[in-house]
């Protein structure tokens, strides 16, 4: 399904397209919003704040240790060694994610 999102003086137009096989010719369907309606109404909490430093610190770890040269063996091995465990992690990046995560949360929760 195809979503498409424009502007326009102080609207917002939105069109879906339903690309599954079906009988029903009508398959494009079309909103028209106002522009404030994706305006946040309530103020950003602590713990959102919280959240989204997390987020950005272990997003940058992750990135950060995908080129790192000393860990890309170590990380492939380990990686390998897990992934066709039953709790494993079948790409790469998401074991990275894990990895960093983990190490996160043990550095900034005891």
């Amino acid at each position: 399904m195809g979503q498409v999102k424009y502007a326009t003086g102080g609207t917002y137009l939105t069109g879906t397209h339903r690309e599954a096989p079906t009988q029903n010719p009508n398959c494009t369907r079309l909103f028209i919003r106002d522009a404030e309606v994706y305006k946040r109404t309530t103020p950003v909490t602590s713990e959102e704040t919280r959240i989204r430093n997390r987020f950005s610190a272990v997003a940058a770890a992750v990135a950060a240790r995908a080129k790192d040269l000393m860990k890309i063996s170590a990380d492939q091995a380990a990686f390998a060694a897990q992934k066709d465990a039953p709790n494993g992690k079948k790409t790469m990046k998401a074991f990275l994610w894990k990895l960093e995560k983990e190490a996160y949360d043990q550095e900034h929760n005891g």
